[in-house]
C-alpha cells in the first residue's frame, strides 16, 4: 500500500520504520537534507512536501505535535486536493474532536474518509506493534485505517464514530494526570510519615496500589522527574479536555484537583 506520512518525529519515525518493514511504500516529508537522509535509512521514501506525500497515496497518517499543527497540515495545506479520491486521511495527534470534524467537512467534496486515530503508548510500543489505538471513523473507513495501523498497533480499537478516539484519549490523558497526582500525594503522606521516595518507589509497584503511572514514576526514580518529561504532552492535551469539558457543561469532579497536583505548574493552562 502507499502510505503518505507527515511528522517524522519521536513517535513517526518507529511507526515508518514499522510501515516500511511491513512492506509499505511510505512517503514521509522531511523538511531537511538532514531529516530526508534519516527517513531514506527507515526504509521511506523522502519527500520535501506535504503534497508529495500525499500524491497517489492510499492512506495518508499525519502525527504531529499538536491541534494547531493538524489544522495546518490538514486544512492550510494542500494535502486534501493532493490525495486521491477515496483515500483515507489518519490523525494520530491528540487535540479538539472540533478539528477531526472540520478536517472531515472539508474533505468529503474530495471524496475522503477521515479517521481520527489518537495514541496512548511510546516509542518503544511503536517498536513492539503493541501501540494502543483508539479509532473513530466509519466502519469502512477503520477497516481501511486497519491495514495499515496494524503494522505498529495492537490493540486498535474502534471506539464510535468520528471524534470518539479524541474523547476516549482526552477522558484517558485526564485519568492519567490525575494518577500522577495521587502518586505525588502519597510519595508527600509517605514523607510525612518519615518515609524516603525512593523506598516508596521501590516497594509500591509491588503492591495493589500499583498501576501505570505509579510505575512509570517508579522508573524515573521521582516524581517531579517523571512530570517534568510529560509535562510538555499531557499539559497541551488536559488544556484540550477542560475546554472541551466546559463547552459541553461537563465536570471534571475530583480529577481537577488530582490534575492540579500531577501537571508541573507551568503546564497548567
Amino acid at each position: 500500500m502507499l502510505i503518505g506520512f507527515a511528522g517524522a518525529g519521536r513517535m513517526g519515525r518507529p511507526m515508518i520504520e514499522r510501515l516500511a518493514g511491513a512492506g509499505h511504500t511510505v512517503r514521509a516529508v522531511g523538511r531537511s537534507a538532514e531529516s530526508r537522509s534519516a527517513l531514506g535509512e527507515l526504509g521511506a521514501e523522502p519527500v520535501e512536501t506535504v503534497a508529495a506525500a500525499a500524491e497517489g497515496a492510499n492512506v495518508f497518517v499525519v502525527c504531529v505535535f499538536s491541534d494547531e499543527q493538524v489544522r495546518e497540515v490538514c486544512l492550510d495545506g494542500p494535502v486534501l486536493s493532493a490525495l486521491p479520491r477515496g483515500a483515507v486521511l489518519v490523525v494520530h495527534t491528540t487535540g479538539s474532536p472540533d478539528t477531526v470534524a472540520a478536517i472531515a467537512d472539508a474533505a468529503r467534496p474530495h471524496d475522503l474518509e477521515v479517521v481520527d486515530a489518537p495514541v496512548s503508548g511510546g516509542p518503544h510500543n511503536i517498536a513492539a506493534g503493541q501501540l494502543t489505538v483508539f479509532a473513530g471513523g466509519t466502519d469502512a473507513a477503520v477497516h481501511r485505517a486497519r491495514e495499515v495501523l496494524s503494522a505498529y498497533a495492537d490493540p486498535v480499537l474502534h471506539v464510535g464514530p468520528l471524534g470518539s478516539g479524541q474523547r476516549v484519549k482526552l477522558v484517558n490523558n485526564t485519568l492519567f494526570a490525575a494518577q500522577i497526582g495521587l502518586v505525588a500525594d502519597a510519595i508527600r503522606l509517605g514523607s510525612q510519615l518519615g518515609l524516603d521516595e525512593s523506598t516508596l518507589l521501590d516497594a509500591l509497584p509491588h503492591a495493589s496500589s500499583s498501576g501505570r503511572a505509579l510505575a512509570s514514576i517508579a522508573a524515573k526514580g521521582a516524581v517531579d522527574i517523571f512530570r517534568t518529561s510529560v509535562g510538555e504532552f499531557l499539559g497541551k492535551d488536559i488544556a484540550v479536555a477542560r475546554t472541551l469539558a466546559a463547552e459541553l457543561g461537563a465536570d471534571l469532579g475530583i480529577l481537577n484537583a488530582a490534575i492540579t497536583i500531577g501537571l508541573p505548574a507551568t503546564d497548567q493552562t
